[in-house]
């Protein structure tokens, strides 16, 4: 498959750690709820609708490109569709989020998982890469991604998103074994899964663990870190070119071990302090992020001091600039834009 020649690097070799001219940019949740243009589009269309529609999902990636001078575009899907191709229903419902009419409740449900034809389940999303990196036309790079295990089994247990997720971390303690068993089987499926996303056009993948801060350090260690280390040593193997970034929202004390696991990215949430994570990974790695998604609220004079201040803590090298999380779907677009020019223009030497 030949596709445009790719004319804006930057993030690629951010994260590779080779020098840049300036610090690229992108967001997380930058295509959706807080683009005018996204609310039109799913005026028409439900929202699993759209994510299988090759090209709905294609023309919602590029929306923020349209809008923004991104340095990077991420595919418009969700976490939720690998449990779908496990045969687990999913519902998106309208003011409270995903959810599973029939979540697993004991481990003698996970006899109702089915291991899924990746090619065959999950091909709307490798057409929707294709599409969207040929219409990209070589501005940006792409960035393909999945749910972590630990963070898709919380979901495929608890039904949705919860307050204590009791549910799942009950299956820890109470059914090590299933559990294993459980987030062996997701991994099976997003070695399988980013891999041919790579093959459909990805070229960056990050793995979302949203719920890392949810467990101890030693549950971490146990029902985490080796799932992740896994997905980066296969993946890397077939792949070894295309960069690979790890999310683990709220999981400080793993930032050592994450910088070993095998991924060339580490994402920092907004409560992490980029010069202690720069000091604790000792520059092995390249950090993403780390800007509080709050601070979008705040005029745009405002909003460039803190970028400011978030260049100055990472340094020149080494740093993709990223939100700490996903922007909000009340965010004004034009703050995101006073984001993005901000980092752009600072790190380039226009302070």
């Amino acid at each position: 498959m030949v596709f445009p020649p790719l004319k804006n690097d930057l993030l690629l070799r951010a994260a590779r750690r080779e020098p840049t001219e300036r610090t690229p940019v992108w967001i997380m949740r930058q295509a959706g709820r807080y683009l005018p243009e996204y609310r039109a589009l799913r005026a028409e269309d439900e929202f699993f609708t759209v994510v299988r529609t090759p090209e709905l999902a294609a023309e919602v990636t590029l929306q923020p490109l349209a809008r923004f001078p991104l340095d990077a575009a991420i595919i418009f899907s969700d976490i939720l569709v690998v449990p779908q191709a496990m045969g687990l229903e999913v519902q998106m419902v309208k003011g409270k989020g995903p959810h599973f009419p029939r979540p697993l409740g004991a481990p003698e449900d996970l006899a109702r998982l089915r291991t899924p034809d990746i090619a065959s389940d999950l091909g709307y999303v490798f057409e929707a890469l294709t599409l969207t990196r040929q219409q990209l036309d070589g501005r940006a790079p792409l960035i393909g991604f999945c749910g972590a295990p630990w963070t898709l089994m919380a979901y495929m247990i608890e039904g949705g998103g919860s307050k204590t997720f009791s549910r799942s971390k009950t299956w820890l303690f109470r059914y090590p074994e299933a559990s294993h068993t459980l987030l062996g089987r997701i991994t099976d499926v997003l070695i399988e899964y980013l891999v041919a996303q790579v093959e459909a056009g990805a070229q960056a993948l990050q793995v979302f663990d949203s719920w890392a801060g949810l467990l101890s350090p030693e549950a971490f260690e146990v029902f985490a870190l080796p799932y992740l280390r896994r997905i980066a040593a296969e993946v890397g193997a077939h792949k070894p070119d295309v960069p690979k970034i790890v999310f683990a929202r709220g999981a400080h004390y793993a930032l050592e071990a994450l910088a070993e696991s095998g991924y060339e990215v580490i994402g920092l949430d907004w409560t992490m302090d980029p010069k202690e994570a720069r000091r604790r990974t000792g520059g092995r790695v390249t950090l993403q992020g780390n800007l509080d998604p709050a601070t979008l609220y705040a005029p745009p004079e405002v909003i460039r001091e803190e970028v400011k201040k978030m260049l100055a803590a990472f340094g020149p090298q080494g740093h993709i600039a990223n939100l700490g999380h996903g922007i909000h779907p009340d965010h004004d677009p034009e703050h995101a834009r006073a984001f993005i020019e901000a980092v752009q223009e600072i790190s380039g030497g226009d302070a």
